[in-house]
């Protein structure tokens, strides 16, 4: 098996998660199909662990399965979709610097206060009926993060900066993409995406190694191509 993926490493992309899942599907189509989609999903979330240090699927799943996906794990259900919204433009900016997911962790504390856990429910539970209502305003509104972010921007070099400029510009929403360093900003206007990404280009890339990238959400998931 040959694996060609042209991502980084520790970039905060699902790097390991892409490799798992193309691995898995690959191998289970040459096979005839003997995994259905859950057992499959299960496995990628375990082989993840082995690389992460605990069994996990936030990236293995939409990985696999496609769209935004909610990580239920009960009753047997991993995930379920989340819809999205066709106008949403994502820019990606991936500064070239990496960031281990293990230092990613180790930063955040062991406790949090209760207004930030109350914050971060109402957060994703609004989050969600927006998007089950069609309201891409509220939904991009709601997407803060107060759990991670304020920790893991310390790691990452320009990361407010940056927030608070491509607000300006226009941007719905930004964050850090998985435990980072790619920093992520959510527009729903082309022109207003070129030009976050021109912004990022030139003031958050801190070598040749870095890119961005303006995307779409795919909710076709992996699948074999040729």
């Amino acid at each position: 098996m040959t694996l060609e993926k042209n991502m980084p490493i520790g970039s905060g992309l699902g790097s390991s998660a892409c490799s798992v899942v193309a691995a898995l599907v690959a191998m289970n189509e040459h096979c005839g199909k003997p995994l259905n989609d859950t057992r499959l999903l299960a496995l990628m979330g375990e082989l993840e662990g082995r690389i992460s240090g605990s069994i996990h699927y936030d990236n293995v799943a939409p990985c696999f399965l496609g769209g935004m996906q909610l990580m239920i794990e009960e009753n047997g259900i991993i995930s379920q979709q989340v819809p999205g919204f066709d106008e949403w433009l994502w820019v990606l900016a991936y500064p070239g610097i990496k960031v281990s997911t293990a230092e990613a962790r180790a930063i955040l504390p062991a406790q949090y206060r209760r207004q930030d856990c109350i914050a971060h429910g109402r957060h994703l539970a609004g989050f969600i009926h927006a998007c089950y209502s069609r309201q891409p305003q509220l939904a991009a509104a709601l997407m803060k993060d107060v759990i991670a972010e304020p920790y893991r921007a310390r790691l990452l070099p320009g990361f407010s900066q940056a927030r608070q400029a491509v607000s300006e510009i226009g941007a719905l929403a930004s964050g850090i993409s998985g435990s980072g360093p790619t920093l992520f900003a959510l527009c729903d206007k082309p022109e207003t995406a070129q030009r976050v990404a021109d912004w990022l280009s030139k003031h958050y890339l801190q070598n040749q190694e870095g890119f961005v990238h303006i995307c779409r959400l795919d909710t076709a998931g992996a699948r074999v191509v040729g």
